[in-house]
């Protein structure tokens, strides 16, 4: 690795005048817009003017190298900096900048997305931009061994967040020497002082407990910025965090460290007065350093021959176990990577390690840096699968769930031991409400298979589709209903047991399908035919095939959930039918009502009325027929 030297008198004396010229433009186009955050802009404006100038390594024109250096705005508020930053290196334009800035139809967000090349991450959901380059530094050590460096600014307040502190305790654990954090400690939040205002020390004590570099500098001293940014560089195994004390509100005399001005624009008058002070508009041209020419080590191989096992009819095998040994047969693509929270061997996630332990990473019991990290390999082309209980994959890092799908990545999440399925170890460990938050989220896709081949089937899909792919699979093992060869297209479902006079459609996913097929076998007892279908995709789902049933059966549809009502399986088919050219419906919703308890699994889905017995006892009541 090249080190970085100290910059020059010319470098300092240019990025002492693009400093001036960020906060000029910061105030420009947040008082043109009428919002946005310039005070929060004008106490980092030396930071990055430094940064720019002297120590980041970036192809503008080429965003997508893949040596470019990453540059992340965790706090996102201040993207009338990240643009004026953008304007100063010539791929945003001074017309743009200020006015079109946080306007319908923009590229230049209130707060930033991918929709601009140069962001990688949707950020302004505090303290996951950090995490969020957690996972772009591993890729860059262990993967690529390639040596860009991520650079990630923090505001204060954010270090208030737990998620903060995980992201440093991995990048520590990972020595990821690559990744600098720059806080910007200008003492005052949204509604008064931070926790620790100008505390130094003690933000610098917190930072060493997590075993990252501390360097505490005044973010305003631009012999200083540069030290600490080229000392950043100099570690190649401990991350380092900057901590710049800075003013609020920098360049502004008349607002600079008064609380009260957060996420406000300076009004016009204001605006001109500190234009005016600053010494005006300026057109500074900044070319930035390129970096040195390199690929990743590893070459994606997308055609490489995949051998996921095969189950025979009748076997009983839990379906993630299956996902297990899919994931293990991925490992022939290179670029497909897994993140384990700490329980490997209960999902099986831990067999990929097993097979390709270079590609498996630990995130330990860290939902929220698990998530982050997956979105993190992701921006560098990687293919991650994060894992673990749904519970806890789903509930802990949900936030961070919503922003990958701002940010629009592709990550791959498998949640096992979902509903009361998983029995005895109670209400706590049950995931009951993760079908409706996935669905609620933008780019997702929803998968719940109920056996071996269908989940493998499913598993290999979900490393070609784009978006948040959630698929969740069941504790306890149950018999093998598909052949091996069976196809499983997502936006599909199985039909079973469909003929022309049927009296009921039985709609289940995942545990459910079985219990609707016994419920149809006692059905076709008493004369009452049930098809049965297995909607394994739930978004997308196969509408065309749920209004085929609605029509075939007299719109008697029953649909049948290991989940809470809202939300979930029954919620989804009412959805889709809910505009439909149909005869009148009439659906029950069986679903987990109440909080269920310790107990064997049977016990517990008969408890929660989604059992075989309660489904015929539904189907016979809304057919009409009484029990023999």
């Amino acid at each position: 690795m090249t080190a970085m030297t100290a910059m020059t008198s010319e470098q300092l004396a240019l990025a002492r005048h693009l400093a001036i010229q960020l906060r000029v433009d910061s105030i420009r186009c947040s008082t043109q817009a009428g919002s946005g955050h310039p005070t929060s802009s004008l106490s980092a404006g030396d930071l990055m003017a430094v940064l720019l100038v002297g120590h980041l390594r970036y192809d503008w024109a080429a965003p997508e190298g893949p040596n470019n250096d990453h540059l992340i705005f965790s706090k996102g508020h201040a993207s009338p900096l990240l643009y004026s930053m953008y304007r100063a290196v010539g791929v945003v334009n001074e017309k743009e900048l200020v006015y079109s800035y946080r306007q319908f139809n923009s590229r230049l967000e209130g707060h930033p997305t991918p929709r601009l090349p140069w962001v990688d991450v949707a950020t302004g959901s505090l303290g996951q931009g950090l995490p969020d380059a957690v996972g772009i530094s591993l890729a860059g050590k262990y993967l690529d061994k390639l040596d860009f460096h991520t650079w990630v600014l923090c505001g204060d307040s954010e270090t208030a967040e737990g998620s903060v502190w995980e992201a440093l305790d991995k990048a520590s654990f990972y020595k990821l020497g690559n990744l600098t954090a720059i806080v910007d400690v200008n003492r005052l939040g949204q509604n008064g002082p931070t926790e620790l205002q100008w505390e130094m020390d003690r933000y610098a004590r917190r930072v060493e407990a997590f075993g990252a570099r501390a360097i505490v500098i005044d973010g305003h001293d631009l012999n200083a910025i540069d030290g600490a940014l080229t000392q950043a560089r100099s570690n190649p195994d401990q991350p380092t965090v900057v901590l710049a004390r800075t003013i609020k509100g920098k360049g502004a005399p008349e607002i600079e460290d008064k609380n009260g001005w957060h996420g406000k624009a300076l009004p016009p008058d204001l605006a001109d007065r500190a234009i005016s002070g600053l010494g005006g508009v300026t057109h500074l041209r900044i070319a930035t350093a390129l970096p040195e020419a390199g690929t990743s080590a590893i070459t994606p191989s997308p055609d490489a021959p995949v051998t996921v096992p095969t189950w025979d009819v009748g076997e009983k095998v839990a379906t993630r176990a299956a996902f297990g040994a899919a994931l293990s047969a991925l490992a022939a693509r290179p670029t497909v990577v897994v993140l384990d929270g700490e329980v490997g061997n209960s999902t099986h996630a831990g067999e990929f390690r097993d097979v390709c332990p270079e590609r498996y990473f630990e995130m330990f019991i860290a939902e929220q840096q698990l998530m982050a990290s997956a979105v993190g390999l992701a921006v560098r082309g990687y293919i991650p699968f994060a894992a673990s209980f749904a519970a806890f994959l789903i509930a802990r890092p949900y936030d961070f769930i919503r922003m990958a799908g701002v940010s629009e990545v592709s990550i791959r999440l498998v949640g096992t031991h979902a509903g009361v399925e998983i029995g005895q170890d109670g209400p706590s460990q049950m995931a009951l409400e993760d079908i409706a938050a996935m669905r609620a989220i933008h780019s997702s896709v929803v998968l719940y298979p109920c056996d071996a081949p269908s989940t493998a089937s499913l598993v290999r899909t979900m490393a070609d589709t784009d978006g948040i792919v959630y698929l969740r699979a069941t504790r306890g093992a149950y018999p093998v209903i598909y052949p091996s060869d069976e196809q499983f297209p997502i936006g599909g479902c199985k039909v079973h047991r469909a003929a022309p006079n049927d009296d009921v459609t039985l709609i289940g996913a995942g545990v459910t399908v079985h219990e609707c097929l016994a419920a149809a076998e006692e059905l076709a007892k008493e004369d009452v035919a049930a098809r049965v279908i297995d909607l394994y995709s739930i978004k997308p789902l196969d509408r065309d095939t749920l209004v085929d049933a609605c029509r075939a059966t007299g719109g008697r549809l029953i649909t049948v959930e290991d989940h809470y009502p809202e939300g979930g399986l029954g919620g989804a088919v009412v959805e889709a039918l809910a505009d439909a050219d149909l005869p009148a419906l009439h659906v029950r919703i069986l679903a987990v009502n109440g909080l269920p308890a310790s107990g064997e699994p049977a016990e517990l889905l008969n408890a929660a009325g989604i059992s075989a017995r309660h489904i015929v006892e539904a189907a016979r009541n809304l057919v009409g027929v009484s029990a023999p």
